[in-house]
């Protein structure tokens, strides 16, 4: 009985494979996979990266060669200790090196091709291709990198790096090694950019060598390369906001309404993009990520969220006339600031009464206290005018994300009735209770972005284009988002009385000494208070420095936010700055070196709470330092009197 077991499961096995096979080749129609053929090695052939321009045709980022040395794990040989030494020599690395780099590669999989050392120079190349047929399992394969033409925008133009497994994951074009677009436009743009792959599938015979073309390469692509595009950029601007924010940290924003396309987009500190090419990326990136104090990859223009401070203002204004509760003519008494029970809004001396004109260039405290008042208590309850306010401030583009093409961003907030019940209950909570939001300080928060595009809204009188950093790529046209109007609830003619009084603060306001000949600028200097904790006690340091313009008055050609950090007053440092940058952008040259040169000379780095000089800070009115709990302050932390904006 045993015999005739054995000889029917011989049988049996004998039956399914002749099955299989049988079906295979008949009944099977499955298609033959190269991709899995053991027999066949595949080579990628890397395409050109698609070049970056400025608006005015500038090269930006072009492309450079690079070699990667690629290993297929299982088809590497023991090495004699020579061979070993030789090969590690050449490359640049210790022998534990290399063992800890090909029991990584192994781990992943012996049989894909995996980068083993990226980014070698041609020189390393020239050096290692007649060398490469010792070490079996190695094979040299070329790429490009970026090659970047300028040392700034590095927050524009962004990086490319290795993909990780996670992308690999998401997106089966990358393999391990492949690189990728990681910031600015580099990333926004990596579908346009990084063109196709050409694939090579190479045969081998039965000792695994490498014999030719698989079927004389009818199955070989040829890459596709990525197409150029132009950004909206204007390098030469982007150059000199950079510069003009050397040693300080903030941001600077500038749009051209008409269009929406963003003319200059400055993060400061920043860095060299080129420091994030090559073999140092690694490194250097790591430098960056871990500077705590600089966080120079932390886009200021875009993710900083501060209290919009007086700017804010002139939106309160058009809200009051567009609800009816206000006209350019009514007047509120100034004296030295808002009383509201036993509270108090402090501000600076001026003339009393105010009217709107006079309340915007000179920035009166408590003319917009009582403009804001008279909104939400135009309604049965708080929450009512809460949210008609909230309306029509996020109609600037205040709140939101903006829709933009840009790499990274923060929402900024708006408060509305539900911010309010959550923090006091419903119906718990009255007018008083917001009254910040009067001045841009309390639960506001913008972004420079969104305080440039509220700007470039207020030029236009009504309305503003999404703004984007593409102005055009090769053979495409851009996406229409970005060139359709988007309307504010603020009827057109209500701007006119708050322009003239953004022009007026230029003329006879808080921005009267940064006015530049020739050039009609219509703006708003600010400050956001700055608050930290010592030992558990809330203190406000020094102020942030913030002004909004837009210039010409009529068909303005730039509209811009400027914020310096611990910069004491609008017109201190923001109100230069902003000045400068529309004058080089109208005129391609500077008048007002005088500006130009205090900018230069005065520095914020290494003196983020003190003083920058011992010259005189000049006191506009009343100047309160407000602490809680009446802390002990450390010295490097206190700050000079400024002028109340």
């Amino acid at each position: 009985m045993r015999k005739f077991l054995l000889l029917f499961l011989v049988v049996f096995v004998g039956v399914v494979f002749l099955g299989r096979l049988f079906y295979l080749q008949v009944y099977s129609f499955d298609s033959y996979n190269i991709i899995e053929d053991n027999a066949i090695r595949r080579v990628y052939d890397y395409p050109k990266r698609g070049y970056v321009y400025d608006r005015n045709g500038k090269l930006l980022v072009a492309n450079q060669p690079s070699y990667d040395i690629m290993v297929i794990p299982r088809e590497v040989t023991d090495m004699e200790d020579d061979l070993l030494s030789e090969f590690c020599g050449l490359i640049g690395i210790s022998p534990e090196e290399y063992e800890k780099k090909l029991e990584k590669a192994y781990r992943y999989s012996p049989r894909l091709p995996q980068v083993f050392i990226s980014h070698l120079s041609k020189d390393d190349y020239a050096i290692l291709q007649e060398k490469m047929r010792k070490f079996d399992g190695y094979y040299i394969q070329k790429r490009s990198l970026r090659s970047y033409q300028t040392a700034i925008g590095a927050n524009v133009l962004g990086d490319i790096g290795e993909v990780n497994q996670r992308i690999i994951n998401r997106d089966p074009y990358y393999r391990l090694g492949d690189l990728i677009g990681k910031q600015g436009v580099e990333i926004s743009y990596e579908n346009t950019l990084r063109g196709q792959k050409g694939v090579k599938y190479i045969q081998k015979d039965r000792f695994n060598k490498d014999i030719g073309p698989y079927k004389e390469g009818i199955y070989d692509t040829l890459p596709v390369p990525g197409k150029d595009i132009t950004i909206t950029i204007d390098a030469t601007l982007q150059e000199y906001g950079e510069l003009l924010m050397t040693n300080k940290r903030g941001g600077i924003i500038a749009i051209e309404p008409s269009s929406g396309e963003i003319l200059a987009m400055v993060s400061a500190p920043s860095y060299d993009p080129n420091i994030l090419v090559g073999r140092e990326r690694s490194k250097n990136f790591t430098k960056l990520y871990r500077d705590s104090i600089a966080n120079p990859l932390f886009d200021r223009g875009l993710q900083a969220m501060y209290p919009p401070g007086s700017p804010f203002k002139t939106l309160n204004s058009l809200i009051g006339l567009q609800e009816g509760v206000v006209s350019v003519s009514d007047r509120f008494t100034c004296s030295m600031g808002y009383r509201y029970g036993n509270r108090r809004m402090g501000c600076h001396a001026h003339h009393s009464p105010v009217n709107m004109n006079l309340g915007i260039y000179e920035s009166c405290n408590a003319y917009f206290a009582n403009v804001y008042r008279r909104i939400i208590d135009k309604y049965d309850t708080p929450a009512k005018g809460m949210d008609a306010w909230h309306k029509h401030v996020t109609s600037f583009g205040l709140g939101n994300y903006l829709n933009n093409d840009l790499s990274v961003g923060q929402p900024g907030k708006v408060p509305s009735s539900i911010t309010y019940n959550r923090a006091y209950g419903e119906n718990r909570w009255y007018t008083t209770f917001t009254l910040s939001n009067a001045i841009g300080q309390g639960e506001v928060l913008a972004t420079p972005i969104q305080l440039a595009n509220m700007a470039a809204a207020i030029g236009n009188r009504g309305f503003y284009y999404t703004p984007h950093i593409i102005k055009s790529i090769e053979d495409e046209t851009i996406p229409e988002q970005f060139t359709t109007k988007k309307y504010t609830t603020i009827d057109k003619q209500h701007f006119e009385p708050v322009i003239r009084g953004m022009y007026d603060v230029y003329n006879k306001g808080t921005a009267k000494w940064v006015q530049v000949p020739g050039i009609e600028i219509c703006g708003k200097t600010g400050t956001a208070e700055n608050f930290t904790r010592i030992d558990g006690k809330k203190v406000q340091l020094t102020d942030h420095s913030i002004f909004m313009a837009f210039a010409p008055k009529n068909n303005p050609k730039i509209a811009l936010a400027v914020f310096v950090e611990n910069g004491y007053w609008g017109s201190r440092f923001a109100g230069k700055m902003a000045s400068l940058m529309i004058e080089k952008h109208l005129k391609g040259t500077i008048s007002r070196t005088d500006l130009e040169d205090w900018v230069l000379t005065h520095s914020l780095e290494n003196e983020y709470n003190k003083p920058l000089s011992n010259e005189p800070f000049k006191i506009n009115g009343e100047t309160e330092l407000q602490l809680v709990d009446k802390v002990e302050v450390p010295e490097h932390l206190k700050y000079p009197e400024k002028t109340s904006e």
